[in-house]
């Protein structure tokens, strides 16, 4: 129940859910490369021509741009190392909160082409957090995150299996079809992706809630930063801390008055820096020297202070010069680099305003962990030395991943390989909305297809004068509960009053009350009565009972190639009877395999007792086209006999219900009918092998008739039964058929479906509807049982429940060895790998000195079965009657008890397709 519970949120949240969650997968991925974006289409603003001289130091483009236009006012200049990037220079611009980087050439002081794409990034920036709806989005999103998380972890447990295979678990299989390869590459590349997905949800909340951002930093031990009042600015961070908020995959928030930054130098407008269009849409807040993501407090604060102050009138005492600005950076630039020992890629010098001999530096390492892996310094160029610096690389890791969270949520933090399989994983989040819905729509839709009603209602004119007739029926698969209804048909055009019930709901006082009954019984296994008939039996047939005045009929059903049951409990009901003084009104109609003019019997007898005409209703056996499409041998060495896959295609609409019955008519071989033509002298044409190819040709033919005379003197060949291991929904009769090996040959039909029928052959074959073995529509625990070719009719019970997202099964299925005689493995195992089946127990009989079978599977988990017994689950049973249906029947009474299963059996939760 807790899985079951499990599976419904899941798949409930997923499709309520899954569409914000792609479009936050989607502009993740995007956004995730927005560096390598923006350089790739601005390639003309990052990358000049090298020339053959220096390039210009910063006091050079400060003094440039100051003497072109006085009244701008500079933040930050960056130089790069290498020969071809451009310089970045960082001015206070309105609408820009971190100022606007201006591109130029590191040679001429030539600004560059503006940026361009900046304003497409902070729109899919934007898309990401909020869906661009402001807090209402943020919430969305955020509660989206917290769902992700769930779809994570419910997945891993939903998909957990008993026994699993690296196969199973990885790799797509496209041999699948349908739902299940759906569903395969839904379990699959989402197992791909959990590491991935974790991390972008655990990491995406630290913008979306202040509580999970608290207790990020105190699980990480990481102290979190305070927040400072810095004018124009809003609050800002002191000390180390964690990137400021930002939705998951790499956004960059609005919100900085609320939450720590931690970002970047204003001026860190190098390359790989300024393409990030953190400046579309901001206003200057002038805290150019406050963009030390390193955190250090001291030159936080300071540069907090200083910043904030920018563009309004200096303290005299403190305000900086031109020329003083020229010195600092002239010093710097000359001095640092030779302090600091240290090879670097790019390196930031924030203009000083104030004159306290002191300009903040930040620079890149050579080789930079990722696109924020900053060091910052404070150098003291009137003393000419570092006052204080602070290394990235010498962070602990906690530290360093709550002062990197943007690198690490997008995946850079990790290097660039897993950041494009991060990348991958994002745009893959789609698909995992797109396949739920398919799986969900799939269940629905196969839902509405469970309920057939199959009564109707014939207005007739009764005789009120006439005596009515109750029909009780004891079916197993089918047929007495057929004809027992064409009975009652039959009786009420005729005007007789008649109603039908079946026998197991009848009590031996309501048998008495009703007066005048028609027993319509089949027998079924070694001459017991029908599953459902067997509760009767026991309770009422075992005592004597008083039937004086009770008039009856019985009819019963059974197969004479079975001549030691033949209608065996068909005669024990009616001596029932006769010894508690009921009187029959005809002797008992024997009806062999349905046989047309046994029940013809039956209703000449019903018009002899009511004086009424009584017509004769029968379903005739009207076989459909089917093609062969293919066979193939399951059981390749089995010291078994072979067991054989064979395929048919409806050549025809055709439909039916998993648990029904495939009914074929056998066909002659070649060569068998080539020596009846010998035998008896007919003419050898294709005429005559097309109307022998069905005949009985083991009947004794009037040799002195005619040709045309003695073939109509055979009949047609018995048809045999096979269950059925595919669904409608497949297009195919899917058969498992053990070849009969005898003395003189193969057995009628196996010989036939397995050796003698050519393929591609259209042969006759029909539906035939078995309720008894149907599954029970709702969503109740279900036990399937079976060994050999009974596999078959199990699997389309199984494939049924896949389809109605029915996931409580578990299956006992036993043959000879593990390695050649395990039918259907490879299916087995998938429903494992996907839940559909919870327990699969197998008991391969050779395998060991010690024989096990299917009872043996049983009474091991004997207190499982009593748990799902107790929850409602349902038994199916298919395979051979002999040694495995009796075997698990007598491990029922001894784990469960004899009354139980009884009351299974008259509830329906006890059903059998066994022969």
């Amino acid at each position: 129940m807790f899985k079951k519970t499990f599976f419904q949120i899941h798949w409930f949240l997923g499709i309520t859910a899954g569409l914000i969650l792609s479009l936050m997968g989607v502009t993740g991925a995007i956004y995730s490369y927005e560096q390598q974006i923006l350089k790739w289409i601005n390639h003309d603003s990052y990358v000049v021509e090298v020339q053959n001289k220096p390039k210009l130091n910063p006091d050079e483009l400060y003094q440039h741009f100051i003497q072109q236009d006085p009244d701008l006012k500079i933040n930050s200049i960056t130089i790069a190392q290498a020969d071809d990037a451009s310089s970045t220079v960082n001015i206070v611009k309105e609408g820009e909160r971190r100022g606007y980087n201006m591109m130029v050439n590191p040679y001429t002081a030539e600004v560059l082409p503006e940026i361009k794409g900046r304003d497409f990034f902070q729109f899919i920036q934007q898309l990401h957090r909020n869906l661009t709806v402001g807090e209402v989005g943020k919430q969305i999103t955020g509660a989206c995150t917290l769902m992700l998380i769930f779809f994570v972890l419910s997945g891993i447990y939903l998909r957990w299996p008993k026994k699993h295979s690296v196969r199973q678990w990885l790799f797509v299989k496209p041999k699948l079809k349908g739902r299940n390869f759906i569903w395969d590459l839904h379990a699959v590349v989402g197992t791909w992706v959990i590491v991935f997905y974790l991390i972008f949800a655990m990491t995406g909340l630290y913008w979306s809630y202040d509580w999970w951002r608290n207790g990020m930093f105190k699980v990480l031990g990481v102290e979190r930063p305070q927040m400072t009042q810095g004018g124009a600015g809003g609050q800002r961070p002191q000390g180390q801390g964690g990137e400021r908020p930002a939705a998951p995959n790499g956004e960059r928030g609005n919100n900085r008055s609320q939450q720590p930054d931690g970002e970047r130098p204003r001026g860190e407008g190098r390359a790989e820096q300024a393409n990030r269009g953190e400046n579309s849409g901001r206003q200057n807040r002038g805290e150019g020297n406050n963009f030390n993501r390193n955190g250090n407090t001291e030159n936080a604060q300071r540069g907090e202070g200083r910043n904030a102050g920018f563009g309004r009138e200096q303290n005299n005492e403190t305000a900086i010069s031109s020329q003083q600005i020229s010195h600092a950076l002239n010093k710097a630039w000359v001095e640092f680099p030779e302090k600091v020992k240290r090879d670097y890629s790019s390196i930031t010098f924030n203009i000083p305003k104030q004159n306290d001999g002191k300009i903040e530096l930040s620079f890149v390492d050579a080789i930079a962990q990722h696109e924020r892996a900053r060091n910052s310094a404070t150098y003291d160029y009137q003393n000419s030395s570092i006052e204080k610096m602070e290394l990235y690389a010498d962070k602990k890791l906690n530290e360093k991943i709550m002062s990197s969270m943007l690198p690490v949520h997008r995946g850079s933090f990790m290097g660039p390989i897993y950041q494009f399989f991060a990348m991958l994983a994002s745009l893959a989040m789609p698909l995992f909305f797109v396949t739920g819905w398919m799986l969900y729509l799939k269940r629905r839709k196969q839902k509405k297809l469970t309920n057939a009603a199959r009564q109707q209602s014939n207005v007739v004119h009764l005789d009120a004068n006439a005596e009515a007739w109750t029909i009780l029926y004891a079916s197993q698969t089918g047929t007495a509960e057929q004809i027992a209804y064409n009975t009652s048909s039959a009786l009420q055009q005729a005007g007789v009053p008649a109603q039908v019930k079946a026998l197991k709901d009848c009590s031996s006082d309501d048998i008495r009350d009703h007066q005048r009954v028609l027993f319509i019984v089949s027998t079924y296994g070694t001459g017991d009565a029908p599953d459902l008939a067997v509760g009767f039996v026991k309770k009422y047939m075992a005592h004597a009972a008083q039937f004086d005045g009770l008039k009856y009929a019985v009819l019963a059903l059974g197969s004479k190639e079975y001549p030691e049951t033949y209608c065996t409990f068909g005669h024990r009901l009616d001596n029932w009877l006769k010894e508690n003084n009921a009187k029959a009104v005809f002797n008992l109609v024997e009806v062999d395999n349905s046989n047309k003019t046994d029940l013809e019997r039956w209703y000449t007898a019903l018009a002899n007792i009511t004086h009424k005409d009584v017509q004769v209703i029968i379903n005739e056996k009207t076989f459909d086209d089917w093609q062969l499409v293919s066979r193939h041998l399951l059981n390749e060495g089995s010291l078994g006999e072979p067991a054989f896959e064979v395929i048919l295609k409806p050549l025809h609409d055709q439909s039916w219900h998993a648990g029904d019955i495939a009914e074929i008519q056998p066909g002659n071989s070649q060569q068998r009918i080539a020596d009846f033509i010998e035998q008896h002298q007919l003419e050898n044409n294709a005429s005559t092998y097309e109307v022998l190819r069905y005949k009985n040709l083991t009947q004794s033919i009037d040799l002195q008739s005619n040709s045309e005379q003695q073939l109509l003197q055979l009949s047609d060949l018995p048809s045999r039964e096979y269950s059925i291991a595919s669904i409608a929904n497949e297009g195919f009769l899917r058969l498992v058929v053990r070849q009969k090996q005898l003395a003189d040959g193969f057995g009628l039909g196996s010989g036939w479906l397995t050796e003698y029928a050519e393929q591609g052959i259209t042969l006759p074959a029909r539906i035939r509807t078995n309720p008894s073995f149907h599954l029970i529509d709702d969503n109740r625990p279900a036990l399937f049982i079976g060994n050999g070719t009974g596999i078959a009719g199990l699997l389309s019970l199984l494939k049924q429940r896949e389809q109605l997202g029915f996931i409580q099964n578990w299956l006992i299925f036993g043959e000879r060895q593990h390695s050649v005689d395990y039918f259907y493995r490879k299916q087995i195992e998938l429903w494992q790998q996907t839940e559909h089946l919870q327990y699969v127990d197998l008991a391969f009989s050779r395998d060991q000195a010690q024989r096990t079978y299917v009872q043996d599977k049983l009474l091991e988990q004997q207190q499982r079965v009593i748990e799902w017994i107790e929850g409602g689950a349902v038994i199916y049973i298919c395979g051979s009657i002999d040694g495995m249906a009796s075997g698990v029947e007598q491990a029922l009474i001894d784990i469960l008890g004899e009354e139980k299963l009884n009351e299974l059996r008259q509830t329906d939760r006890y059903r059998r397709d066994v022969y």
